[in-house]
C-alpha cells in the first residue's frame, strides 16, 4: 500500500518529549541539505511503485534519505541503520519529528526498495540532488559549459582471482547449497579441495609448475564429480521446493562454468559471488589489470563555487571501447544537466571517435610542453588536475560487508557517484565559512 504522508511538523507538542528542531543545531549541513531537497517531488515520483492495497509502506522520505546518507557517509546498509538510531541529525534529515529510539524497518527493506524502483526511477533522485546543489549556489549552469569526459575502472572488492581458489570455492559453495536442499551427497570433497588448493599455491610460489598443474587437475576432476553427483540426486529427488531448486541450478551453472573455463576465455568467471566482474586493462603501471566494471565519468572544467562536480557517471558493462561511449555520455549529460556542453575535453582513445559526437572536442595534450595558447586551448591541460584526485578516489572499492552486483543492482556505481558527490558539495556551499568543509570520503558501493 502507498505510504502515508508523514509531516515533519505535526503542529502539536508532547509534554515529555522535545522536538528534534529544538535540540539540534539548525545550521548543521544535514539540516540545511534536508531543507534544500524537494521531498514532495520525490514522494510523488516514488508513490506509483507501491500498491493500492495492503499494509501501508514506510515513509518514502525515510527510505530515500537512508540511501542518500548511505552514499554520503560511505556506509553499508547495516552501518547506516545502526548509526541512524543514535544520530539525531540523520533522523531529522529523514523527516522524523521526535527522536526515535528504535529503527523503524529491517535492513533488508532498503534492498527491497532498490529492487522495486529500479535504475531508471533513481535518475529522478539524482536530478533532485543536482537541483539541490544548484539551489545552494554550489553549482551553476556556466560550470557545465565545458566538461572533461573520460572512463575509469571501478574495482570490485573481491579476492584476487586464482584458478585453484575458484575451483575450491565452487566445490565448497555447491556442496553447501546441496546440503541446504537436503541432497545426500556421496562426498563433499571440501577437505581434500582445501588441501589441494593449499598445495597449488605453494607449488606456484616455488615455480614447480608441473606439480601445480597436477593439483589443479585434481581439483577440476573433484568439482566435475560433485556436479554429476548433485544432478543425479536432483533427478532422484524431484520434491524440491522452487526456491531450493533455483538456488541449486544457479550454483550448478556457476560451478560448471568454472570447471570448463580456461585462461583467455572471454566469459571467464573471476568471482563466485560477483559473476559480473570483468578484467580490464587501462595501461596503468601500478595496476596492469583491474577487476571490476568500466565507468564513464564527466566533470566540469570551469570550477564552480562548490568545486568540481561529477556531472555524469554510468556503468559500462562488457568493457566497451572508450571511443564508442562518448556519444552516450554526452546524451546522458544533456539529460542530467538540461543543456549540452559546448566544449568537451577527452583523451586520445576517446578523441578517435569525435565524428560520432555533436560537440566540439579537444584532445588532451601530453608532455610538459608550454606555449602561448588561447584560454580555450589551455583548458584541456587542466583535465589531469581535475580528473586526478576525483578519479583516483572514485576508483577505490566499496565499503561495507556486502556489495551489490553491478549487473543487477538498481543503484549502480555511476548513480552512487552522483548522489554522494552532489550532496557533499552542496553541504560545503551551505555551511558558513566554506573553509569548514565536510570530511571527504569517496568510497562507494559497486
Amino acid at each position: 500500500m502507498k505510504p502515508r504522508v508523514k509531516p515533519q511538523d505535526s503542529g502539536t507538542q508532547e509534554l515529555f518529549r522535545a522536538k528534534l528542531k529544538n535540540i539540534i543545531n539548525l545550521r548543521h549541513e544535514l539540516v540545511r541539505l534536508g531543507d534544500l531537497i524537494d521531498w514532495g517531488r520525490l514522494e510523488a515520483h516514488f508513490a506509483p511503485y507501491y500498491r493500492e492495497v495492503g499494509r501501508p509502506g514506510l515513509p518514502i522520505r525515510l527510505v530515500v534519505g537512508l540511501h542518500l546518507l548511505k552514499h554520503l557517509e560511505g556506509l553499508s546498509d547495516e552501518a547506516v541503520c545502526e548509526r541512524w538510531e543514535r544520530d539525531p541529525y540523520m533522523q531529522y534529515f529523514c523527516g522524523e519529528e521526535y527522536f526515535q529510539h528504535s529503527f523503524p524497518l529491517e535492513r533488508s527493506g532498503m534492498t527491497h526498495f532498490r529492487r522495486r524502483v529500479g535504475e531508471q526511477a533513481l535518475e529522478t533522485l539524482l536530478q533532485e540532488t543536482l537541483a539541490a546543489a544548484h539551489r545552494a549556489g554550489a553549482l551553476s549552469l556556466r560550470a557545465s559549459d565545458m566538461v572533461a569526459v573520460d572512463t575509469t575502472v571501478q574495482e570490485k572488492a573481491i579476492a584476487h582471482p586464482t584458478e585453484h581458489g575458484l575451483l575450491r570455492k565452487a566445490i565448497e559453495q555447491l556442496g553447501r547449497q546441496a546440503k541446504k536442499a537436503g541432497l545426500p551427497l556421496r562426498q563433499s570433497y571440501v577437505r581434500v579441495a582445501r588441501r589441494a588448493a593449499m598445495k597449488t599455491g605453494r607449488y606456484l610460489h616455488a615455480q614447480q609448475k608441473r606439480r601445480a598443474r597436477r593439483q589443479l587437475k585434481f581439483l577440476r576432476v573433484r568439482l566435475r564429480r560433485l556436479i554429476r553427483d548433485v544432478r543425479r540426486k536432483m533427478a532422484a529427488l524431484p520434491a524440491l521446493s522452487e526456491h531450493s531448486a533455483q538456488r541449486i541450478e544457479q550454483a550448478l551453472g556457476r560451478a560448471s562454468r568454472i570447471a570448463r573455463q580456461q585462461r583467455g576465455d572471454r566469459d571467464y568467471l573471476y568471482s563466485w559471488h560477483a559473476p559480473e566482474v570483468e578484467c580490464i586493462s587501462k595501461g596503468k603501471a601500478r595496476a596492469p589489470y583491474e577487476f571490476g566494471c568500466k565507468v564513464s565519468l564527466a566533470t566540469n572544467l570551469h570550477p564552480a563555487k562548490g568545486g568540481h562536480f561529477i556531472l555524469h557517471a554510468r556503468a559500462l558493462h562488457g568493457n566497451p571501447y572508450d571511443g564508442h561511449t562518448l556519444q552516450a555520455a554526452l546524451d546522458d549529460l544533456r539529460k542530467m544537466v538540461g543543456r549540452s556542453p559546448s566544449y568537451a575535453a577527452v583523451d586520445q582513445r576517446t578523441e578517435t571517435r569525435r565524428d560520432r559526437a555533436d560537440q566540439t572536442l579537444a584532445e588532451t595534450p601530453h608532455g610538459n610542453r608550454t606555449d602561448h595558447r588561447s584560454r580555450e586551448k589551455r583548458w584541456p591541460a587542466r583535465t589531469e588536475l581535475v580528473e586526478g584526485p576525483q578519479w583516483r578516489s572514485l576508483e577505490r572499492p566499496a565499503r561495507g560487508r556486502r556489495f551489490q552486483p553491478a549487473a543487477t543492482s538498481p543503484l549502480p556505481a555511476g548513480l552512487a557517484f552522483l548522489a554522494r558527490f552532489f550532496l557533499r558539495h552542496s553541504g560545503r556551499a551551505t555551511r558558513p565559512h566554506c573553509a569548514a568543509t565536510l570530511r571527504l570520503n569517496f568510497k562507494i558501493i559497486s
